[in-house]
């Protein structure tokens, strides 16, 4: 019988300070680009094993190699000056490295073309519509470079859905269908807070296998949203409030993963934390993943006997 209840994250972990510290000296032009890539590989490496000691079933990368907007005062948002394109591909190398360190499936990680143009400004296309589907068609390409590499599972992230959902969600749903076109990958997309009854049921139409949502934050109130009409796809069912620096217990876990299956089938439900967890300190993030882990191996036990 194919597992239950697989956990993962949503893919991004707390950088170790050496790395941080690195980062700042690459910066200044104190430190080689090659020192920089040698600390952010191993960064990603311990990553890779604390997932496996803990025993998540599907690991990410952790983002060793991104910056964090979070750590600055502010961020030079980006402007698209001329067309939107790849030269080669993105993630691919950072997510084969990640995939060679062990024999559990590591996720790849893109950024949605609707995130991508709301967090930017448009001074090429006529419309944003012209903006947002160039962007599909080229995050399309890289989800095609990862499945070619090998990667069984895609997630491609859309924290900005929420942004004008009375005005142009539609544009969100057909970006999505270019991005996840014909792909055999099993695909997911992280929408993060924000407001979920706002934009449901229309985001079941969003052209992927799984939607990764938030409930732990708001104390699984969006479960009363799901019930009617009924939750069609599969969930990343958030568990771990990403902003608490509090460590659920595995019971807190367990508990949410049972009320869940009240309202959402078994075979469609995925245990996450609610967010990534960059913000989160080392040992709070092993904390929270080692009690979801155990709250989810509970669960599992109760619905085998």
């Amino acid at each position: 019988m194919a597992q239950i209840l697989l956990t993962t994250t949503v893919g991004s972990f707390p950088k170790p300070a050496s790395l941080l510290e690195a980062r700042r000296k690459h910066a200044r032009k104190q430190l080689s680009a090659e020192e920089l890539l040698t600390l952010e590989r191993r960064a990603t490496e311990d990553w890779i094993r604390r997932q496996e000691e803990i025993g998540l079933d599907i690991l990410v990368d952790g983002e060793m190699y991104r910056g964090d907007m979070v750590a600055n005062r502010y961020y030079p948002k980006p402007a698209v000056v001329r067309p939107v394109g790849r030269r080669a591909p993105i993630t691919v190398e950072w997510w084969s490295y990640a995939q060679r360190l062990t024999p559990r499936p590591v996720k790849g990680m893109l950024t949605g073309p609707y995130t991508i143009a709301e967090w930017s400004f448009n001074e090429h296309y006529p419309t944003r519509r012209e903006l947002v589907l160039e962007l599909a068609r080229a995050i399309h390409d890289e989800a095609v470079d990862l499945e070619r590499a090998g990667a069984r599972y895609i997630q491609i992230d859309e924290p900005a859905i929420h942004t004008r959902p009375d005005e142009d969600f539609d544009l969100a749903v057909e970006a999505m269908d270019i991005v996840t076109k014909g792909l055999s990958a099993y695909t997911i997309s992280h929408i993060c807070y924000g407001d979920v009854p706002r934009i449901y049921p229309a985001m079941l139409r969003l052209a992927v296998d799984q939607l990764d949502l938030a409930l732990k934050n708001e104390d699984f109130a969006l479960l009363d949203t799901f019930k009617s009409p009924r939750f069609t796809k599969d969930i990343g069912l958030g568990v771990l409030d990403a902003h608490s620096h509090r460590a659920e217990t595995p019971d807190e876990v367990a508990d949410g993963i049972r009320r869940t299956l009240k309202v959402i089938p078994l075979p469609q439900v995925f245990v996450t934390p609610d967010c990534g967890l960059k913000t989160r300190t080392t040992d709070e993030t092993v904390a929270k993943l080692t009690a979801m882990v155990e709250g989810t191996r509970r669960v599992r036990e109760e619905l085998s006997r």
